[in-house]
């Protein structure tokens, strides 16, 4: 019997996949968090935080220099009380360092 291959839209492909399906949930709530937080991040930090993985209620940004993240965690606090106030729950929020190579 011979099979034939086509090619599937990648929204069919994740829809239909358990494990893909998850993984694209939690992108999407990690990206949702990342927008309500923006507008309280000062204008300049914006562009170098993006958003992380959640796991077991730890949500992760990942910033692009030490200088971002140190500015970041003390503004940490807030940040969880104004995404927990909105219903996005989480239980801490890890700032990690992230060099991006292209």
């Amino acid at each position: 019997m011979q099979r034939r291959h086509h090619a599937i839209p990648l929204q069919q492909a994740v829809q239909e996949s358990p494990t893909f399906a998850l993984l694209a949930s939690r992108v999407r709530d990690s990206t949702e968090r990342l927008q309500a937080i923006l507008s309280l991040l000062p204008a300049p930090l914006r562009a170098s935080v993006q958003a992380g993985p959640i796991e077991d209620g730890t949500w992760c940004l990942l910033v692009s220099s030490n200088a971002v993240a140190a500015k970041l965690r003390q503004m940490t606090p807030a940040l969880q009380a104004h995404l927990n106030q909105k219903g996005m729950h989480v239980s801490a929020i890890r700032i990690k360092v992230h060099n991006r190579t292209l």
